[in-house]
This record gives structure tokens, C-alpha cells and sequence, in this order.
């Protein structure tokens, strides 16, 4: 006998909540195959998602949500809860230009508390929310689920360690993709789990911690250890108990039957903090991400049937393999050269530099604040650590790149991937803001790869500079297809590059707009404008020499950068303007990011929303132009 569909029955979570368990594993069911046909046509993240869908079924068959807050941590994981929270008609426009987000967002969805996309901030969030309903007498339950890689950073237990302090009444869910719990296992701890969340359980304990209260203090702590310790045995739960939070767990995340009453009972509590500890597995249900080494983690589009991927055959080498494969060279010619990243060895390219250099690579974790200090130690015994990070992510380590490195002058060297717009991951991942929050920094030397050829220099260079911290930034995506050099120079610090000489516009470009700078002089040049390109390499130190001589020798000067206000042409700027360069009537147009934050779209409408695309250039140029000349037919002769 056919079922009958029960996903189209649910618009939202009310039409889900009297559904009996056999209803909510054929909801599941459904939902994993909605997930994984949707993420077919889209690509994105796919592995968490189908981790968690038992676990979204049944937080929002028993929580009110959206009056009862649910954070999702990251947000990787939040496709099928998209799907049942009204958004199911827009599920194929996931990560794509005016569709849905590919994480958490609070203007797209009542659904979506609290934005997402960096991790471990749920915990966080979750208890400012209970501290405020506390306050505004309200009752309704806030619940955090957190991945066991988002334990791994620190703020996470900043955040547990004041909630338990607070005792505040928050509900996280540890949702655990890192191990397997055997079938018996599995029952006994679900048994256990319900029994321990039951409201009897957790008021025989109350009552027996007044009783021991009343006990003389040796007697007291006796019967409190005694306790903790038969809990512990049971549950391994003794760390978070020791923070404060009622541990529960650990609970098949699959099983619905075993999920449902320990949710309940969760619910229904009116104490403290409370941990239930799920354990899913990631890529359930779909064999292909089963069987993968990542699970399936972000994929781009796939056919259901075989997995396969459907990726596009690169013209060029990606900048992070070109990153990777030069640090691997350098590393084999000295053996004090080590690596180290936050999580992220695949995107970052480390993989391959472990792969070479296993007991010179370090994974800390998603712990970016330690990445950076943790480099900062090696530095001061002589080693040369370069840290890679993606530059959104990079902005959690600030104070440490200020105050651990910056500060004490050691050369740590920052590999910053994903530099500038990243397409559909939108705002949350744009690498925007490194040029301008390093460049500010005394003693930082801060440099741009234009091409991956300059990006093979830019490697080496680092390598060999031990004078204090240095950085230098690259995007995501393949190259421009220039040839590799066999042996990478080492530049001269605080030089740029003249790449075309011209009489009447400067176009001055730090990163990879370069090649944009090349088709606007093109455009400029037909129209009677004779151009001038450099490639600035460094924003700090400037080259002041070239930048003397483009303002002293041309009409207008260009800069253009991809990155926020405050970076490459606020520095130029400043030094125009001290060393009285704009008092010819030098006409100087900055071309960085526009001030709002870019939503997901393709990369080339993104750089064409931020003004940084070779039309952009032009314009600038002819504007500039015309405000310069007497009189505005001046441009009609060309």
C-alpha cells in the first residue's frame, strides 16, 4: 500500500505537531529525499543537513517554535529545517542571487532567530535570548544545537561556563557526527537518558541536595561526590555537569522514539541549563555521503543516482592549490617552515602540505584565537609558522594578531585565503576587511597576489622575511592561467610593479582586480585616454616611489582594491595628502567595496554591485576626466 505524501501537509511546524512517531519517520524520510534533491540542483552543504533530520523533525514536533527559539549553530545544517519552516517553495534557490541564504538569516525567516554562518556562537546567543525572556517574563524555551566541531572552540565554553553560573533555563543540544553508538548500547542509554530528564529523577535529586545540605560540610560533599561520580559512570557527562549544565545522553539523533521524550521532558523542566548529547551520523541516509571521506560536506551539483558531482574543469589552478604546492617547495628547502590551520586543511590547501610534512602541520580546531598565539610561540623559538586562514574567519584571531604577534614584531605569516567576494556563500564568508584591520597595524607588512605567478613570489617572500609578522591575501577560485615560475623571486619589500605605461590615467591595483585594470585601460586607451597600470604588491610598506610618480605624471589616478573602506587607497590617500601631491589638482578616485554587505549571488554581479569590475574603472575614469576639463564636450570629441 501506497503511503501518502505527509512532507506537502506541512507548511510549517504547527501542521507537524500532532503527528503520531510512525507520521514523523515517514516525515523524516521524505524530508532527507526533499534535502538531497534540492542541494542537487543548488549544490551547498549536504552532509550536515541529512545528519540532522531526524533531529529537526523532532525539535519542531515538540517546541513551539517560533515563539520557542531554535539556533542553529553554523548552519550548515539548516536545509531541512528551511524546508519545514515555510521555505520549501524556495528550497531550489538555495545560495543562489535573490534566493534563499545557504545559512540562517534573520530577515529571511521568523523561523531564523539568530543569523548564522560562523560557528560556535549558539551557545552564546541562546543565553542572551533566555536572559531576556527572564527579564521580560516571558516562558517560552530557547534551545542551541551545536556540532561537536563547533565544541572545539573556545567561545563555546565561555558561553556554558556563564550560563551554568547563571543557571539560566536553556536547552542545548551537542548534536555528535564523530562517533557510533552499536544498537544495544543505544537502547540502554535512551533508556537512561529518559529516566535521568524525567521531572521524578531530577526532584529526587533536588530533594536529596537539600537533605545533603543539611548534612555536616564532610558529610555533604561525600554524598555530592558519590552522586556525581554514579552519574558520570553512566553518562560521561562530568564536564558539563561541572559547568553548570544538566548532562543528558548520550541518544541515537536517528531514533525518534528515543529523541521525542527526552525533548519533552527537556521541555517541561523549569531548572537550569540542560546538555542533551544526540549522536548522528553525517551524510545519513544517502550512501554516496555516507561513503565519502567528508561526508559530503559542500558539494556542488550532483545526480542523485550516482553522487558524481558535476564540477566545471578548471582553466587554471585554484590560488589555494598554487598556495599549497609553493608552500610545499619552500618547506622542502627549509625544515623550520611549519603550517597551521583552524579547521580548515582542505580549503586552505594544507591537506597536501601534511600529506608532505605530517609532524610540521598542525589542525588546532575551530579555534582561530589559539591558531594565531599558538604561531606566535613558535615564531619566538625560531620556527617560521605560517598560519592559513580564510580571511572571514581571520577576524576572530584580531586581538591575538595585535597583541601576540603584532606588538612583540614576530614573524608569523598570515596565508589569507578567500580574500574579496566568494559568490554563494555570501556576506558571512567575504573576505572584506583584512587589508584595512592589518594595514592599520605597526609593524605588519601586507601584500596582494594579483596572479597566481605573483602569488608563487608572494610565498617565497614571506618565507624568507623573519623582520616581524607579514600577510598576503588571495581569492578563492581558480587563477588567471599565467605560467607558473620554475624558481619564485623573493621581492623587495614595500616595491610594486609597472605593468603598462601610459601619459594621462593611473590605474593602481592591489589583488587580483588587475586583470579588470588590463580590460578598462583597453576601453580607455580606444577612447583617446592613454593608461598607465601598476600592480601595487604591498599596501604596507606603499611604494611611495611609484606612487610619487603616477600622481606627479598623470591627470587622474585610480586605485582599486577588493576590499572595504579604510585598506589600500585610503593609504595612498594619506600619503598624497601629506606629501602635498593632490595640490596640482591631481584628480584620485579609491575604488573599494561599497559600504553594505553583498548577498550571495554570482561572483561577477557581486563585484558588479561593489563597483570593481572593469566598467566601474572606466567610469571613474571618464567622470574624473570630465569634471577636469572646461568643458564637458571635450568628451564627445574622443
Amino acid at each position: 500500500m501506497t503511503q501518502t505524501p505527509l512532507l506537502d501537509k506541512v507548511n510549517e511546524p504547527k501542521d507537524m505537531r500532532d503527528f503520531t512517531i510512525e507520521q514523523l519517520i515517514q516525515l523524516a524520510d521524505e524530508l532527507r529525499k526533499e534535502t538531497i534533491s534540492a542541494v542537487s540542483v543548488t549544490g551547498g552543504h549536504l552532509g550536515a543537513g541529512l545528519g540532522v533530520v531526524e533531529l529537526t523533525v523532532a525539535i519542531h514536533h515538540v517546541f513551539n517554535t517560533p515563539e520557542d527559539r531554535l539556533i542553529w549553530d553554523v548552519g550548515h545544517q539548516c536545509y531541512p529545517h528551511k524546508i519545514l519552516t515555510g521555505r520549501r517553495d524556495r528550497i531550489r534557490t538555495l545560495r543562489q542571487d535573490g534566493g534563499l541564504s545557504g545559512f540562517t538569516k534573520r530577515s529571511e525567516s521568523e523561523y531564523d532567530p539568530f543569523g548564522a554562518a560562523h560557528s560556535s556562537t549558539s551557545i552564546s546567543a541562546g543565553l542572551g535570548m533566555a536572559v531576556a525572556r527572564d527579564l521580560l517574563n516571558k516562558s517560552n524555551n530557547v534551545v542551541s544545537v551545536i556540532g561537536d566541531g563547533s565544541m572545539s572552540a573556545g567561545m563555546a565554553y565561555e558561553a556554558m561556563n556563564n550560563a551554568g553560573a547563571m543557571d539560566s533555563r536553556q536547552i542545548v543540544i551537542l548534536n555528535d557526527n564523530d562517533m557510533s553508538i552499536a544498537p544495544p548500547v543505544g537502547a540502554m542509554s535512551a533508556y537512561l537518558s529518559r529516566l535521568l530528564s524525567g521531572r521524578s529523577y531530577r526532584s529526587l535529586r533536588e530533594l536529596m541536595k537539600q537533605i545533603a545540605s543539611k548534612l555536616p560540610d564532610p558529610l555533604e560533599r561525600t554524598a555530592r561526590r558519590a552522586e556525581e561520580f554514579a552519574r558520570g559512570m553512566v553518562t560521561g557527562g562530568t564536564l558539563f555537569e561541572e559547568m553548570g549544565f544538566y548532562y543528558v545522553g548520550p541518544i541515537d539523533g536517528h531514533n525518534l522514539e528515543h529523541l521525542i521524550p527526552v525533548l519533552k521532558n527537556a521541555r517541561d523542566s523549569q531548572n537550569g541549563p540542560i546538555l542533551i548529547h544526540c549522536v548522528t551520523q553525517k551524510g545519513k541516509g544517502y550512501a554516496p555521503a555516507e561513503a565519502a571521506a567528508d561526508k559530503y560536506h559542500g558539494v556542488a551539483k550532483f545526480d542523485v543516482v550516482t553522487g558524481a558531482q558535476s564540477k566545471a574543469i578548471p582553466n587554471a589552478p585554484s590560488y589555494t592549490k598554487v598556495f599549497s604546492n609553493s608552500l610545499i617547495k619552500q618547506a622542502e628547502k627549509d625544515e623550520k617552515i611549519v603550517a597551521i590551520t583552524a579547521a580548515m586543511p582542505d580549503g586552505t590547501g594544507l591537506d597536501q602540505f601534511a600529506k608532505s610534512f605530517p609532524s610540521r602541520c598542525f589542525d588546532v580546531g575551530i579555534a582561530e584565537q589559539h591558531a594565531v598565539t599558538f604561531a606566535a610561540g613558535m615564531a619566538t623559538e625560531g620556527l617560521k609558522p605560517f598560519v592559513a586562514i580564510y580571511s572571514t574567519f581571520l577576524q576572530r584571531a584580531y586581538d591575538q594578531v595585535v597583541h601576540d604577534v603584532a606588538i612583540q614584531n614576530l614573524p608569523v605569516r598570515f596565508a589569507i585565503d578567500r580574500a574579496g567576494l566568494v559568490g554563494a556563500d555570501g556576506a558571512t564568508h567575504a573576505g572584506s576587511f583584512d587589508t584595512t584591520y592589518l594595514a592599520t597595524l605597526p609593524n605588519m607588512v601586507v601584500m596582494a597576489a594579483s596572479d597566481e605567478a605573483e602569488l608563487t613570489h608572494m610565498v617565497a617572500t614571506a618565507a624568507a622575511y623573519n623582520e616581524g609578522p607579514i600577510s598576503f591575501r588571495y581569492p578563492r577560485g581558480e587563477g588567471v592561467g599565467v605560467e607558473l615560475p620554475e624558481q619564485p623571486e623573493i621581492l623587495e619589500i614595500g616595491k610594486g610593479r609597472l605593468i603598462k605605461e601610459g601619459s594621462r590615467i593611473a590605474i593602481l591595483s592591489f589583488g587580483t582586480r588587475l586583470e579588470e585594470a588590463r580590460k578598462a585601460a583597453e576601453t580607455l586607451d580606444s577612447k583617446g585616454l592613454s593608461t598607465t597600470i601598476a600592480d601595487a604588491r604591498f599596501c604596507k610598506p606603499l611604494d611611495e616611489d611609484l606612487i610619487r610618480d603616477l600622481a606627479t605624471n598623470h591627470e587622474v589616478l585610480i586605485t582599486i582594491e577588493e576590499g572595504s573602506v579604510g585598506g589600500f587607497g585610503s593609504h595612498v590617500l594619506q600619503f598624497l595628502s601629506m606629501n602635498g601631491l593632490l595640490d596640482d589638482g591631481l584628480k584620485v578616485r579609491p575604488l573599494c567595496m561599497a559600504d553594505q554587505y553583498i548577498d550571495q549571488a554570482g561572483i561577477d554581479k557581486m563585484y558588479d554591485i561593489a563597483g570593481l569590475n572593469a566598467g566601474n574603472i572606466v567610469d571613474a575614469a571618464l567622470k574624473a576626466i570630465e569634471g577636469k576639463s572646461s568643458s564637458k564636450s571635450s568628451l564627445s570629441a574622443l
